[in-house]
């Protein structure tokens, strides 16, 4: 999921639930152009990185605690970083989301469709 620094929704995408999102992460990134991407440690990964460095996109995301080398990052951005788990926090208002009520992942990213709409709506 990607949102806006306002929380409104951009762009998703739909995975199984053993999924790591940084699989996504590059193919939610072409559907947008964004100045700086705000994530958390599960996306500090070198080919990540560079190739967010190379689109010219500012690099916001904290260094894991096992890196040998540890790069820079601008911690008062990163505290805007809860925008996005406000918004998760929005879409599980849903009670057919919050419990996955939908077998199919069909009707399921239809459900989360019509939430982010009405996201945008308000």
């Amino acid at each position: 999921m990607i949102v806006d620094a306002l929380g409104n929704p951009l762009a998703l995408n739909l995975t199984g639930g053993q999924v790591h999102d940084i699989t996504q992460a590059a193919a939610l990134l072409a559907l947008v152009a964004p100045e700086a991407l705000l994530g958390d440690k599960g996306y500090d990964a070198d080919h990540f990185v560079e190739s967010l460095t190379a689109r010219a996109i500012k690099v916001v995301i904290p260094p894991k605690s096992n890196r040998k080398i540890k790069r820079d990052c601008d911690f008062a951005l990163y505290c805007e970083r809860n925008i996005v788990e406000r918004f998760f926090n929005t879409i599980k208002h849903f009670r057919a989301i919050a419990t996955r009520y939908e077998k199919t992942a069909r009707n399921f990213l239809a459900g989360l469709h019509l939430v982010c709409a009405l996201a945008w709506l308000k």
